[in-house]
């Protein structure tokens, strides 16, 4: 069986709020320094989700909601791709479309 490792490093202020956040990924994937994540997982036993939400100081309220933007329309992708419900996946990126229009009304449509 083949294993691979992500490691999330983080440092934090006196009162435990990200000042920096950084990830490495083994096997050559790669690795980066951001200013927000979010990550989730499935717990099957409990048929939930358990997930960290975390974002610097020095993360914007601008740059939040282009993060949050760009995260629904990677949801409808993976959704769609997981499920093959393309109906769905389409109404999740008319809702990118409105998010985008209503909170980020510099934002060139594609």
């Amino acid at each position: 069986m083949n294993e691979s490792a992500i490691t999330i490093n983080l440092q934090l202020d006196e009162n435990h709020v990200p000042e920096n956040i950084a990830w490495n990924a083994e096997g050559g994937a790669g690795n980066g320094v951001g200013k927000a994540m979010l990550l989730s997982f499935w717990d099957a036993e409990e048929l939930n989700t358990m997930r960290i939400d975390l974002w610097t100081k020095e993360m914007t309220t601008e740059e939040m909601k282009a993060f949050f933007h760009q995260n629904i329309l990677t949801l409808a992708d993976t959704f769609e791709r997981a499920t093959n419900e393309d109906k769905m996946a389409a109404q999740m990126r008319d809702f990118a479309a409105y998010f985008a229009e209503h909170m980020l009304p510099d934002l060139k449509k594609k």
